[in-house]
C-alpha cells in the first residue's frame, strides 16, 4: 500500500485515480472494494467489526485505495501499512453536495441500475454493500435500491463532509498528508508521490456522473449483475408461462366444463 485517498466521492476521486493509474500505481475504487473484498467489508461494516489484520489481509497486494468505505478508515489502513501517504482530495462543501446531488439523481433515473440490485444475488449483496457504507459514512440508512431520496438530508451530508475534511486535516501525520485539488494538476501530486510529471493532460473523469454507464459495460461485478438479472427474469417469465399453461391446463378448463355443466342441467 503507497497511497489512501480519503477523500469522499464526488471530489474528484475518479480523475484521482486514473491519473494515479497513469503514474503506474495499481489502484482499487468503491466497486473493486465490492468485487473482490465485499465479504470482509461486510463483516468491517457489521456490529462484529473488522481488524487491522482485515486491511492488511486485502490490501496487501494493492498500491492505491480509493473512495468509500476505505477513505473512512483511512487511520485504521495507515496502521496496517505506515510506509503509506495520505491524499485528502478537495473541494469546495456547496460544490461538493451539488456534485454529489447530480449524481444521485443520475443514479435513480437509471432503472437497470436499480432492479439489477433487487433481481440478481449479487445485485443484492452489492445492495447491502451500499447501504452499509451509507450508514458508516452518513449515518443514513436506505430501505431498498429505489429508496436513493434516503440518504438526501443536506444538514447530514454537508457536516458529514466537514467533519471528514477537519478531521483529516487535524490528525493525518503532516509529513504524510496531501491536501490535493485535482484542478491543480500534475504537478503537487507528482512531487509528493515522488513521480515524472506525465506529457499529457491531467485526466478528467464522472463529470456530471455520466461514468455509470460505462461502469455497467465495463466493471465485472456489474456485468454479473446484469446477468444474473437476465437469467432471473428468464426464470419468472417460464414460470409465469408454465403457470399459465397448467392453469388452462387443468383449472381453466375444468371449471369451464363444470359450468357449462350446471347450465344443461338448468
Amino acid at each position: 500500500m503507497k497511497v489512501i485517498v480519503a477523500g469522499y466521492p464526488k471530489t474528484g476521486t475518479k480523475s484521482m485515480n486514473v491519473a494515479l493509474s497513469e503514474l503506474g500505481y495499481n489502484v482499487y475504487d468503491f466497486l473493486d472494494h465490492f468485487w473482490y473484498h465485499g465479504d470482509k467489508w461486510a463483516k468491517i461494516l457489521s456490529p462484529s467489526g473488522g481488524s487491522i489484520e482485515d486491511f492488511k489481509e486485502m490490501y496487501q497486494t494493492v498500491d492505491v485505495v480509493a473512495d468509500s468505505p476505505p477513505n473512512l478508515f483511512w487511520e485504521e489502513i495507515l496502521q496496517a501499512f505506515p510506509d503509506a501517504k495520505v491524499i485528502l482530495t478537495a473541494r469546495d462543501e456547496d460544490d461538493w453536495y451539488k456534485s454529489y446531488c447530480k449524481h444521485n439523481e443520475v443514479l435513480k433515473e437509471n432503472l437497470m441500475y436499480k432492479i439489477m440490485q433487487i433481481l440478481s444475488p449479487t445485485g443484492w449483496k452489492y445492495f447491502n454493500y451500499f447501504r452499509d457504507t451509507a450508514m458508516c459514512r452518513w449515518g443514513l440508512r436506505m430501505r431498498h435500491p429505489f429508496h436513493l431520496s434516503d440518504i438526501d438530508n443536506v444538514i447530514v451530508l454537508k457536516r458529514s463532509f466537514r467533519q471528514h475534511t477537519k478531521y483529516c486535516q487535524q490528525n493525518c501525520p503532516p509529513d504524510k498528508f496531501l491536501v490535493y485539488d485535482v484542478r491543480q494538476g500534475w504537478a503537487p501530486l507528482c512531487e509528493f508521490l515522488g513521480k515524472e510529471i506525465p506529457d499529457k493532460p491531467f485526466p478528467r473523469e464522472n463529470v456530471a456522473g455520466n461514468i455509470i454507464d460505462k461502469l455497467m459495460a465495463t466493471h465485472p461485478a456489474l456485468i454479473r449483475m446484469q446477468r444474473e438479472m437476465k437469467v432471473t427474469v428468464a426464470l419468472i417469465t417460464f414460470a409465469l408461462i408454465f403457470g399459465s399453461y397448467k392453469l388452462y391446463k387443468n383449472g381453466f378448463v375444468e371449471l369451464l366444463n363444470n359450468f357449462w355443466s350446471s347450465v344443461q342441467i338448468k
